[in-house]
């Protein structure tokens, strides 16, 4: 069995991690780390996981050694503390901000100086369609952001074939849970609910991922919308050249058949013709789609997926299955609910 230790399990990553992890048939948990709640039972937290787990929160200083660890929240600011725990596990999944942009300068001008620096570019980017490769045998991997993970796999089959433009502007929008357990008084129900709250105008962080793994200039805008859970991106770009939309369809097709957790919706009729957030909760599918403006050049492509699977911890567990050779998609099964 592969002994897993999650690092910050109090969170909403945390409870789906512990939600997939607990139903793996090829791994231990050995322990789930809160500082604040050392010593409560975990299913307190994630009440959803009663009856499927009788773990108590440790300290953090308690982590015993595991095989793999999930880093769930940001440990960069504590350069000790975290190379104490990263010594605790010889793989490491980390999905918070941390790792995920490369570039120092790029960092500073997203998230502020960051304090080790020496570690920006040493992970592998945790999105298996496309650094499968490199996962097989990474050790520390870095899991992007729920609406760069969306827009980059929207995004990927036009810009690997050289057919977009490089300006594209990403209209990135997200349910409350994207902004954490502890997000404050912006996400209470009186607050959130009806709202569509454009929180990021301009340079949502995001951006800088999307503009690193597909080397186009991205400008995102995000909206907070009344929904738990969800993401939903729209891309607006300009095609390099005329392609129509059997041209668009084919191409899609083609770099995602052979990939078990992303689907290519191009339907004609239903209520569902483009990507919608809705009928993905608690799956660890990305579903993407495309429009074009007839006569013109101009497209849209659209990605969705819940936030905290696709967007997050399933992702996680998704390259974890990669590294040991298990089934890419064990314990990654569930199709999403409908109607819900």
């Amino acid at each position: 069995m592969i002994r897993v230790g999650i690092v910050g399990g109090a969170g909403y990553i945390g409870g789906e991690l512990l939600r997939l992890l607990s139903g793996h048939t090829e791994v231990e948990i050995a322990a789930v780390t809160s500082s604040r709640l050392a010593g409560r039972r975990v299913d307190g937290g994630h009440p959803n996981l009663r009856g499927r787990t009788d773990l108590a929160y440790v300290s953090p200083e308690d982590l015993p050694e595991c095989d793999v660890l999930f880093f769930t929240g940001s440990t960069v600011a504590d350069r000790e503390g975290r190379a104490a725990l990263t010594a605790r596990g010889k793989i490491v999944y980390d999905l918070s901000p941390d790792l995920r942009l490369a570039d120092p300068a790029v960092y500073r001008r997203h998230y502020g100086e960051h304090p080790a620096p020496e570690l920006l570019g040493t992970a592998v980017v945790g999105l298996p369609e496309l650094y499968r490769t490199r996962l097989r045998t990474a050790d520390l991997v870095s899991v992007p952001g729920c609406m760069a993970t969306a827009s980059i796999l929207a995004l990927r089959p036009l810009s690997e074939a050289g057919l977009l433009e490089p300006a594209v502007t990403v209209d990135g929008r997200v349910g409350s849970s994207g902004s954490g357990a502890s997000a404050g008084e912006m996400n209470l129900h009186a607050e959130r609910s009806g709202v569509l709250r454009v929180f990021a105008p301009l340079n949502h962080r995001h951006q800088a991922e999307i503009a690193q793994a597909t080397g186009l200039d991205v400008m995102m805008t995000a909206t907070g919308v009344d929904a738990v859970r969800g993401v939903q991106v729209l891309c607006h770009a300009s095609l390099s050249e005329d392609v129509t939309e059997q041209d668009l369809r084919r191409l899609y097709r083609a770099a995602y058949q052979a990939e078990p957790h992303v689907r290519v919706i191009a339907q004609k009729r239903g209520n569902y013709r483009l990507p919608e957030p809705k009928i993905l909760l608690g799956s660890n599918y990305c579903d993407v789609g495309f429009a074009i403006d007839p006569g013109s050049r101009r497209v849209l492509l659209c990605g969705a997926l819940d936030n905290l699977v696709k967007g997050g911890a399933g992702n996680a567990v998704q390259c974890l299955n990669i590294r040991m050779g298990l089934d890419e998609s064990l314990g990654l099964d569930f199709p999403g609910l409908h109607p819900i």
